[in-house]
Formats: structure tokens, C-alpha cells, sequence
């Protein structure tokens, strides 16, 4: 390669990779201020008016994504009192969601008391069965963790993450001899 050829390649390359990382920046932005707008528009509504379950889900869910597990959870519980909630799932959703936080912030107890209220609703709530089957395991519950894990395999044999814990923790309870 000749020495004329050399820097253009390289410019050319500089070029592509800035270009690459220039259009992931621009959608991360923009990304973004779509979130930042929608949550900047829910909060001054549910300041003025009362909200439905859906606005106050929606509300605490990107509270959620921003790590903000107080205020999540604080949406999530008006949208449950809310007049106008209806069906099991979407009770369950929203219990899932309160222990969500709750173990995001370590506080398992609530977190474990939350995902069983899901499940009381809707049984065969999967994600859920495998929240509690994790906040069990931060208790170092082996055992009850280990059913959470079974139950929710029972419903779902091809989810992976209950798959995966149930052996990794099953391989805890065996005694070694």
C-alpha cells in the first residue's frame, strides 16, 4: 500500500466509525426527550386532575426505568385505588411492579409480600413467580426459592431463567457427601 493511500483509508474509517456512533447518540437522544416530554406531560396532568390507573401505571413504570423506586411505587399504589382499574392481570401488573422496586431497592420482605399479591391474582403470572422466586433467593431462602423457580417452569418448561436458577440452586440443597 502506498503511502498516499494510507491516511485516506484511515480518514475514511475515522469517518464511518464517527458516523456509526454519531446516529446511535442522535437515538439515544432522541429517545430520551420522547421519555422526558411523556413524563414531563403526565406529572403536570396528574397534578392538575385525577388520573386513570393506565396514566398512573404509565407514570410509575417510567419512574421505574429512571430508577426513581419510591415515587414507582407511590404511582403504581394510587393506580391501584384507582376507580377504574379493572381485571385481575391488571392488579397483578401493577403488584408485580411495586415488588419490582422494592427489590430494586433491597427491601425484600415487601418485594416477596407484593409478588405473592400478584400471584393471588393471577396464578400463573410467570414473571412474577420468578421475582419471588429471586427475592427468595436474596433471603437466602433456598428452598421456597427453589418452588418459586418450579412452579413457574410448571407453567412455562421452556423459561430459561427459572431453568437456569432452579439447577443452580437445587445443586445448593443436595447435600455434598
Amino acid at each position: 500500500m502506498s503511502d498516499g493511500k494510507f491516511p485516506i483509508l484511515y480518514l475514511g474509517l475515522l469517518v464511518g466509525l464517527l458516523s456509526v456512533v454519531a446516529v446511535f447518540l442522535i437515538r439515544q437522544v432522541l429517545r430520551t426527550r420522547r421519555v422526558e416530554t411523556r413524563l414531563s406531560k403526565l406529572q403536570n396532568k396528574l397534578k392538575k386532575e385525577k388520573g386513570t390507573a393506565q396514566e398512573h401505571y404509565e407514570l410509575g413504570t417510567l419512574f421505574l426505568d429512571k430508577r426513581l423506586y419510591t415515587q414507582s411505587i407511590a404511582e403504581f399504589q394510587k393506580a391501584l385505588k384507582s376507580k377504574d382499574l379493572e381485571g385481575n392481570e391488571n392488579i397483578a401488573l401493577l403488584h408485580n411492579g411495586i415488588g419490582y422496586a422494592y427489590a430494586a431497592q433491597e427491601q425484600y420482605d415487601l418485594a416477596i409480600r407484593s409478588y405473592k399479591e400478584a400471584i393471588a391474582q393471577v396464578p400463573d403470572y410467570v414473571t412474577a413467580l420468578n421475582n419471588l422466586g429471586f427475592a427468595y433467593e436474596k433471603k437466602q431462602l433456598i428452598a421456597q426459592a427453589v418452588e418459586a423457580y418450579e412452579d413457574a417452569l410448571k407453567i412455562d418448561p421452556k423459561n430459561k431463567v427459572a431453568e437456569r436458577r432452579s439447577q443452580s440452586l437445587r445443586k445448593r440443597l443436595i447435600p455434598s457427601s
